[in-house]
């Protein structure tokens, strides 16, 4: 699980450095990183499809990565206090994985959808293939937890 894990914050870092999508038109050509797309969203006045993206593209991933280390380390460390609460948080990352490549498929439709030949294309960068992987790999590191850890009553130590 942890290697998962790893693999997907290693995997997030380039989705958030490098450009996520490459538009290209007559006249010039532009690479927007995911932050960059946000800043230039609320720039245009679109401040709720900007506040969406950051969500679905920031806030929740590293959420993510938080309650899964978060139920990892209390799991490892035995701890039998909020077992409720790392249930729920446990849920609440298996549902978000769900909805977690949205971002990908926002940047496959645009890609394909504004291809005007000449005048303008874009095209997804390599952002968006490590988004995917990161997204991916926590995936991977979601299933390979195993809940029933959460109520393992038969642990010595307690926090």
């Amino acid at each position: 699980m942890w290697a998962w894990l790893i693999a997907g914050i290693i995997a997030y870092i380039p989705a958030n450095t490098y450009p996520m999508l490459l538009t290209s038109t007559l006249l010039e050509r532009s690479e927007s990183t995911i932050m960059g797309g946000v800043v230039d969203l609320v720039n245009y006045g679109a401040i709720g499809i900007a506040l969406v993206v950051f969500i679905a593209s920031v806030a929740i991933p590293v959420g993510k990565f938080l309650a899964i280390m978060y139920l990892a380390i209390s799991v490892q460390r035995g701890s039998q206090r909020h077992q409720h609460g790392r249930h729920k948080a446990y849920d609440i990352v298996e549902f978000i994985g769900r909805w977690s490549m949205i971002d990908v498929f926002v940047v496959a439709i645009l890609s394909a959808l504004v291809q005007l030949d000449t005048l303008a294309t874009i095209n997804p960068g390599i952002a968006a293939v490590s988004f995917a992987l990161s997204v991916i790999f926590t995936m991977l590191a979601a299933q390979s937890f195993d809940a029933r850890l959460i109520w393992d009553v038969d642990r010595k130590t307690d926090d």
